[in-house]
């Protein structure tokens, strides 16, 4: 029998959701489907249609079916970790530093007023910042396991994981993930907001503005990394060989360029350390000693990585 006018109307919402190479075949195949079942339902074939469209339920979320797509921007596997995450951030990390940059303009001569603006503005800034990076992260993260099937709608026993290895995870991978986070937002809000204030009034930021034209996206990709790294441990993975890979990678795009720039002293606004010159009376000492510090770091991260994986 031919579908009617309602039919194509839902098939059409169906397939216009689908992957272009997709939609003939997934049309011709829902069409002959519904059809067929209207058939044998027999009596009043427009009330069957009716019935078998409303039981096939709504066509965005059959679609997402067939893709495999999440409609959630963040799942239910995923959440629990998400609002840890958010929570931490938003309840320690956001008011110490908002504190402690009100306390550091009252100390640089700002009055009450000034500091509760910078307080408040570092506040709504930086928080809106963590929120927004966060999300991001970990809305990735969901797209990224519902690609490769580790989650689903329809589970079965095969699909049950293995157990996860103890790798030392819980809180100080959620401390982990909350600095990746936290240091790629103030990066982006030092450039943004230009915190430090000089004598004369004009404000700085306190990185090399130049950076901005090329080493600092190398940075903060690999920040990004990490952090989409460290939701997946959060969220239970545990540590494996695939997931130190990618942590070794992501490690290697943030820590190289990072030392590179140390090594050349370049990570610092020149004004900022012109104007500071008291905290870097030995500038060619502390830009050695932090690369080798940021190298040293990297390196015993991706090994304790590699070594829990292969435990």
């Amino acid at each position: 029998m031919s579908t009617g006018l309602l039919t194509e109307r839902y098939v059409h919402e169906v397939v216009r959701r689908l992957p272009a190479d997709q939609r003939d075949d997934m049309a011709q195949e829902l069409r002959a489907t519904i059809a067929d079942t209207i058939e044998g339902r027999g009596g009043d074939l427009r009330a069957a249609e009716r019935e078998v469209l409303s039981e096939l339920g709504d066509p965005v979320r059959y679609a997402a079916r067939c893709t495999e797509r999440p409609l959630a921007l963040i799942g239910p596997d995923l959440y629990p970790a998400y609002i840890r995450v958010l929570g931490t951030l938003v309840a320690t990390v956001l008011p110490a530093l908002s504190l402690g940059l009100a306390l550091l303009e009252v100390a640089d001569g700002g009055g009450v007023g000034a500091a509760l603006r910078v307080g408040l503005g570092t506040l709504i800034g930086v928080g809106a910042q963590l929120v927004a990076v966060v999300t991001v992260v970990f809305a990735v993260t969901e797209r990224v396991r519902h690609r490769r099937g580790t989650t689903g709608d329809r589970w079965t026993l095969d699909e049950l994981p293995e157990a996860p290895k103890q790798d030392g995870g819980g809180v100080a991978a959620l401390v982990a993930v909350a600095w990746d986070v936290l240091l790629f937002a103030l990066i982006v809000w030092q450039h943004t907001a230009e915190p430090y204030r000089m004598d004369g009034g004009e404000h700085l930021e306190v990185l090399n503005p130049a950076l901005w034209s090329g080493w600092i996206w190398p940075v903060l990709a690999g920040l990004a990394g990490l952090a989409v790294v460290g939701v997946a441990r959060v969220a239970g993975q545990g540590w494996n060989v695939r997931l130190a890979g990618w942590y070794a990678l992501a490690h290697a795009v943030f820590t190289l360029p990072l030392a590179w720039v140390l090594y050349r002293q370049e990570l610092f606004n020149p004004d900022f350390l012109a104007d500071a010159k008291t905290l870097w009376e030995s500038q060619e000492s502390v830009y050695s000693g932090a690369a080798a510090i940021v190298l040293a770091i990297g390196a015993t991260s991706v090994f304790k990585a590699f070594r829990t994986a292969l435990r």
